[in-house]
């Protein structure tokens, strides 16, 4: 337990494949937290709701009240209480900004939206960028839940939520803001959820299948990085970039299989 004592996990490519278990990742978390060490579930995944993504790692025999952690959460606290967003996303994001206390508007009157939060949701069409793009040129804020390129499926890599800011972004001619891993506000949300500053995750372990979001949220936190290839990074795909990978392994359970040698 002295060697990561918290040991943060994705989900997508990590854990499961659309909510199919991957081999041995059951039991894997099991043992990590039978070791004494603090799992938590870290994901970009914004789509459904917190419950939804319990309910759905109770379902593949991993208990997970209260050790979920998700961009729509750490967008919402990118969010002032009060504000009129306008949501380009799943439920899981109006979820957290109703929790936020925002307003969730419809779009319909470009100026009055305040912010403008993109996701990754499978229905997102021509018209749902025209609104979202309509109000930030109208002067609304564009954040996203996070930048992400692709999502892994058990037929492979399709497009993201990175895929469908980027035709906002584009659209619009705005910088987002991206909240989800790597970046800050997924970093606080993190640390609020374990009670401690930033500063005393310098030890933890953050699990990931792709070098430019779970391999640099490992460095954003100060921690070490694990990465598996049963997602976005196949066996053999060559790593670049300058990420320390500590550890290397075909998936979660030969990680736990090398901490506990």
């Amino acid at each position: 337990m002295s060697e990561h004592p918290v040991v943060l996990c994705d989900l997508d490519g990590v854990v499961w494949l659309a909510g199919t278990a991957l081999p041995g990742a059951p039991e894997a978390v099991e043992r990590l937290r039978s070791s004494g060490r603090r799992v938590l579930f870290v994901t970009n995944n914004s789509s459904a709701t917190v419950a939804t993504q319990v309910a759905a790692l109770a379902a593949v025999g991993i208990p997970a009240a209260g050790d979920v952690v998700t961009s729509a959460a750490a967008a919402a606290t990118l969010v002032v209480p009060g504000e009129r967003v306008l949501v380009c996303g799943g439920i899981g994001v109006i979820e957290a900004m109703e929790q936020r206390r925002a307003l969730v508007v419809d779009g319909s009157v470009p100026a009055a939206v305040d912010t403008v939060v993109v996701g990754f949701h499978r229905d997102f069409d021509y018209e749902r960028m025209h609104v979202a793009s309509r109000a930030v040129r109208a002067g609304a804020r564009l954040v996203a839940t996070n930048a992400d390129a692709t999502f892994p499926t058990p037929q492979g890599p399709i497009p993201g939520c990175g895929a469908i800011l980027a035709s906002v972004a584009v659209a619009s001619g705005v910088e987002p803001v991206v909240a989800g891993k790597p970046n800050a506000p997924m970093v606080d949300a993190v640390a609020a959820l374990l009670g401690c500053v930033v500063g005393e995750l310098a030890g933890s372990l953050m699990v990931g299948d792709r070098i430019d979001t779970d391999g640099q949220f490992a460095s954003a936190l100060g921690g070490s990085f694990a990465l598996v290839r049963t997602g976005v990074t196949s066996p053999g795909a060559h790593v670049a970039g300058d990420v320390a990978v500590t550890y290397d392994v075909a998936d979660l359970a030969a990680l736990v299989a090398l901490l506990a040698e």
